[in-house]
């Protein structure tokens, strides 16, 4: 990537591409359950690695750069929250989505997902109701595109969405989602990105268009401020912005943690998510 350290592409290269409508009913995520514990004591451990290309968390997006061949890493979410009001309910949706990356050789990278327990809460109006279940699962195929520019990276990640899941979180229909991402590093400090995405079902597109900025705090702790603008045919537009934070453990192991509020339109009232991503390597 051209980078001056590895260590700084390490905590600047994240990301995480995001459905622009969280209807538990439409849901865009993903699902994989593993033992964190005995993995977090067992990653911490162990020497570290110079290899690592970054992790698609957190953040709208996804890092354009693929893993090498057969290489694995694992990217957690161990707490994403979703607060929403329309016509007098308020709903709360908590999920724990997992993806799977698996480099297949050259540009590109297979992923699996979905979420293996989502839990929705909503009161108001009459209504007190709740529900928890699987979500439905994907699979995607990222592609990094050459550059000239060490400077300049992008990529392309195409995916499908079945209807898998659990009846008050599975989508009507497939769900095709086509997004192209854009990195420019500044500098060893500091990394601009932008993110196109759209997201066809039922012959409907959805769209996003988000920003950010990832600044490089210390060699091992990045902070990123984001801004997108969502657009749903059954809701409108919306906009919204936020940011967090992204901690190298080591190079094996990322934490992270955001949050998005809306600023107006259709959009969810708050996002907010942890995770953790592991780089497994071969």
């Amino acid at each position: 990537m051209g980078f001056i350290q590895q260590a700084w592409s390490e905590a600047l290269d994240f990301s995480r591409y995001r459905d622009p409508n969280p209807n538990p009913t439409q849901r865009t995520r993903r699902g994989l359950r593993f033992s964190a514990v005995l993995t977090l004591g067992w990653l911490i451990s162990m020497p570290a690695l110079a290899d690592n290309p970054g992790y698609d968390r957190p953040g709208y997006g996804f890092t354009p750069v693929v893993l090498g061949a057969g290489e694995v890493t694992l990217e957690q979410g161990i707490g994403d929250w979703n607060l929403d009001r329309q016509d007098g309910v308020r709903s709360s949706l908590f999920t724990a989505d997992s993806l799977l990356r698996v480099g297949i050789g050259g540009p590109l990278e297979l992923q699996v997902g979905g979420s293996a327990f989502n839990y929705l809460h909503q009161t108001g109006s009459g209504t007190d109701f709740s529900s928890h279940g699987h979500g439905d699962s994907n699979l995607a195929i990222k592609l990094a595109l050459p550059s000239s520019n060490q400077a300049f990276t992008w990529g392309l990640l195409g995916s499908v969405e079945f209807t898998d899941g659990a009846k008050a979180f599975r989508n009507d229909t497939r769900q095709y989602l086509f997004g192209t991402q854009f990195n420019y590093q500044i500098n060893e400090h500091n990394q601009l990105g932008a993110y196109l995405q759209d997201v066809r079902a039922g012959g409907n597109d959805s769209t996003t268009v988000a920003l950010s900025d990832n600044v490089a705090l210390t060699k091992t702790l990045t902070a990123y401020v984001e801004a997108a603008l969502l657009h749903t045919p059954d809701q409108g537009s919306g906009t919204v912005a936020g940011g967090g934070l992204a901690w190298m453990v080591n190079p094996r192991l990322q934490l992270d943690a955001g949050f998005d509020r809306r600023l107006d339109g259709a959009a969810p009232e708050w996002q907010a998510n942890l995770g953790v991503s592991i780089y497994f390597g071969h």
